[in-house]
């Protein structure tokens, strides 16, 4: 038992550093941002640009119309397999109250890798215009050895219990060894 404990913590620094250091690439291939109430947030610009062969950066300006206090995320990761099926997670979180305490380690994720980017880096109200500007996916941001494959970050926004936007990431991973 002693043995296996040592043992699982070896693979598993050894899978992150394997996955570190290969040659693989992320490259982002679809942005998608809907509202559903236009009356509360409206999308001036949601778009990805071309950087090169592998890099592709995600800009979006969203703009609220009304402050918005009470804001639930619902983060799901999809994987491409005949379909985007279900894959890694699917989780809801109070957005207001993750921002005030990162409390969860799925969201935290997310999270980094979105928050040098972004100007919602700050508690709520959430009113104005809100960016994504130049994001873009590094293996080395992504703490998980993923398999090769097409995968999508699915974000549905829920304003004062009202499902009110989405805004879907879609993207390729591949190993090149």
């Amino acid at each position: 038992m002693k043995a296996l404990s040592v043992f699982v913590p070896l693979v598993l620094a050894s899978l992150v550093l394997i996955h570190q250091n290969s040659g693989a690439f992320l490259k982002l291939t679809n942005l998608v941002c809907e509202s559903s109430n236009q009356s509360w947030v409206r999308f001036d610009h949601c778009r990805l640009k071309a950087i090169n062969r592998n890099k592709t950066v995600a800009n979006i300006n969203a703009t609220f119309l009304a402050p918005a206090t009470d804001i639930s995320l619902r983060l799901q990761i999809q994987k491409k397999a005949n379909g985007y099926k279900p894959w890694l997670f699917d989780v809801t979180i109070d957005a207001c109250k993750f921002v005030r305490n990162r409390n969860n380690p799925f969201a935290k994720v997310i999270w980094n890798l979105f928050r040098n980017y972004s100007t919602a880096n700050h508690t709520c109200p959430y009113v104005g215009l809100q960016r994504v500007k130049d994001f873009h996916l590094t293996p080395e941001k992504v703490p998980l050895p993923l398999p090769t494959g097409e995968y999508a970050l699915l974000m549905t926004w829920t304003l004062n219990q009202e499902v009110t936007f989405v805004t879907n990431v879609y993207f390729t991973y591949t190993e090149d060894f």
